[in-house]
This record gives structure tokens, C-alpha cells and sequence, in this order.
């Protein structure tokens, strides 16, 4: 987020702007926590993680009354082009604040989201970052595993979204990816994981490590999980363990990739030319699927939408949008040729 911000700040500036940033998201803008952005104080903030503009969750925004008052505050500050940099809820009301302002304030959206759970955007800012964390990790679990022939369970964030665990489970060589999309039944998961224990550790093969990735959004608790995966894997190899890993919020942080810098900067580029032109209540997506969306001079820039963008991903989120169940059959070709 902090490589769009200072796109926004530097070329908005060199452009003739003048380019606020209010801290703290939509809580900051109750609160009239804003402030002008030099393009010299954003010098390096590309290569941080997080954003120096801070963000929060704000239950007022989901109000009509809270709709209005940011809306009032944004008049107030004499604001003409907003640009919301989030997920879903601030998606939203990005939405909101472009229908009930009637086109004076324009406003755009990118989407910033680890799950990658934003519709229409190929890959959110955040997601390839989190990625290469989370492939970093295994790889260093896969060492310790090996040298004491061990099975990992390796959870990652996702929610309703399995999309961090299916990609860095295929890149770090995961025997088993669990994600909540596939809509398993308990008993269901620990037959496949059954399968998958006997291939890994068939007598005469010399595999000496196991590795799972699963998503948080499969609802079994980590705990009972590694609990079963033991008392299944012990008939089949006695003497391998079984230990689970959390990686929660370490996903979040850290260095953004180069990817992850070049989507967030071409996006806010996108940004700026787009306000200009008077766009308004559309989010800019990075490469989105199936080639939605109208081009811009990027050809990995399009603009789609908010309304369409916040329909699809309530699509994502309950699984019958068309991205998942595609994401789903891919998972299940590599899963019939993976070696175990």
C-alpha cells in the first residue's frame, strides 16, 4: 500500500494536485485525522510494509448516519477525487460515498487484500507479498521436517477465501492443500489426508518429510487436526511426528515483493489519470479474470465497475463465483498427479 501511496503523492503533485491522505481509513476521517502529502516524505516508503497512513475497522461507516457524515467531511475538506485503497469494507463504501455524493467527489478504488478475496482483481496488493511469505516459511519448516521425518500442518490466513493456500501450497511442494472452498466434510478431509500419508510414506520410498498448508478457512481447529493426522500416519510410519505452525498476522507484514510494488504503483498511476478523466465509482484491477473490465493504456490496468466488483465478491466469498470454481478444478487436476 505505501508503494500506491507514494505514486499517488509523487505523481499527483508533479500533475498539479494537491494530495491529502487521511489516516486511519474511514475512522480517520470522523476523527479530521488528515494531512498534505510532500512527495519527499514518502521517499522510501516503498520498500515498508503496511501503510504510513495507518488503517482501521469503522462500524460507523456501515451507518446511514455515518455515510453522511463522511460524506460532509470529505465536502468540507474541499476534496474532488478520493482514492480508497482496501478490501471489501472500504470498497464499499467507496461505493457509497461515489452514489451519494452524485458524481462531485469522484472516487476509485484499489484493492488491497492478503486473501486476494476482492472480485475482478487478478491479484490484489498485498497478495503476492504474502505469498512469497508463506513459501519462505514452509520452505524453512521442510528443513527441520526433514531432518526428523515429520508431518507440518501449516496454517495460513484466508477466511472465506482459499486462494494464499492453494498458491503457496503448489510453490512450496505441499503433499496436501486444505481449503474451505471445497466444502469437505470433516471425515471427508481425513480420508484424503489418509491417502496422501500412505503415498508419502509407502514402504521402499525415501520421503522423509510431509507437508500440509492448510487455510483457516477450512473449519477444523488446528489442534484436532494434527491430533488426527497423528493417529493416522502412526500405523502407516510409526516414529513420524506431527506438528502444527501458525503463521497468522506474519503473513501480513514484511517487505512487499517487487510484483507487489509494481502492481500497487501502476494501479495509483492508473488513479490519478483516471480522475482526471472524471471516472468515478470504479475500481482499477490488476489482470483481472476472464479479461473483465474496460482497458486502459495499461494493458494489465482495467477499470471495473464498483457495484460489479462488490457483487463478485460476494461470488467469492460464497463460492459460486465462476473465478473459484475455477481455481478448484485446477487444484484438483494437480492433486491427481502430485506424487505424494
Amino acid at each position: 500500500m505505501n508503494a500506491a501511496i507514494r505514486t499517488l503523492a509523487v505523481v499527483g503533485r508533479a500533475r498539479g494536485h494537491t494530495v491529502i491522505g487521511i489516516r486511519n481509513g474511514y475512522a480517520g476521517l470522523f476523527a479530521g485525522e488528515h494531512e498534505e502529502i510532500e512527495a519527499d516524505r514518502t521517499e522510501g516508503i516503498t520498500r515498508h510494509g503496511g501503510t504510513i497512513l495507518g488503517s482501521s475497522r469503522c462500524l460507523e461507516m456501515m451507518t446511514t448516519e455515518g455515510q453522511g457524515i463522511a460524506l460532509q467531511r470529505l465536502q468540507d475538506l474541499s476534496i474532488e477525487g478520493l482514492v480508497v485503497i482496501g478490501g471489501n469494507g472500504s470498497l464499499t463504501g467507496a461505493h457509497i460515498i461515489a452514489t451519494a455524493s452524485q458524481g462531485k467527489i469522484k472516487t476509485l478504488g484499489l484493492p488491497a487484500s492478503i486473501d486476494n478475496d476482492v472480485g475482478h482483481a487478478g491479484l490484489s496488493i498485498g497478495v503476492d507479498t504474502a505469498v512469497n511469505t508463506i513459501v519462505d516459511a514452509c520452505d524453512r519448516i521442510s528443513d527441520t521436517a526433514s531432518a526428523h521425518r515429520r508431518c507440518f500442518i501449516v496454517e495460513v490466513m484466508g477466511r472465506n477465501c482459499g486462494f494464499l493456500a492453494m498458491r503457496a501450497g503448489i510453490a512450496a511442494e505441499a503433499d496436501a492443500i486444505l481449503y474451505g472452498d471445497a466444502s469437505l466434510v470433516e471425515e471427508e478431509v481425513y480420508e484424503r489426508l489418509r491417502k496422501m500419508l500412505a503415498r508419502c510414506f509407502a514402504p521402499g520410498r525415501n520421503k522423509k518429510r510431509a507437508l500440509i498448508v492448510k487455510s483457516e478457512g477450512l473449519a477444523i481447529p488446528i489442534g484436532r487436526l494434527r491430533e488426527r493426522v497423528q493417529d493416522l500416519v502412526t500405523p502407516i510410519a510409526p516414529g513420524v511426528d506431527v506438528r502444527e505452525t501458525v503463521l497468522g498476522h506474519v503473513v501480513r507484514g514484511g517487505g512487499p515483493s517487487a510484483l507487489d510494488r509494481t502492481i500497487g504503483q501502476r494501479l495509483s498511476f492508473g488513479a490519478i489519470m483516471g480522475l482526471e478523466a472524471g471516472l468515478t465509482d470504479t475500481m482499477l484491477g490488476w489482470e483481472p479474470p476472464f479479461g473483465v473490465g474496460k482497458e486502459t493504456v495499461d494493458p494489465s490496468v482495467r477499470l471495473i465497475p464498483l457495484a460489479e466488483v462488490l457483487a463478485e465478491t460476494a461470488r467469492l466469498l460464497d463460492g459460486t463465483s465462476p473465478v473459484i470454481k475455477r481455481r478448484m478444478a485446477m487444484l484438483a487436476q494437480v492433486e491427481e498427479i502430485l506424487p505424494g
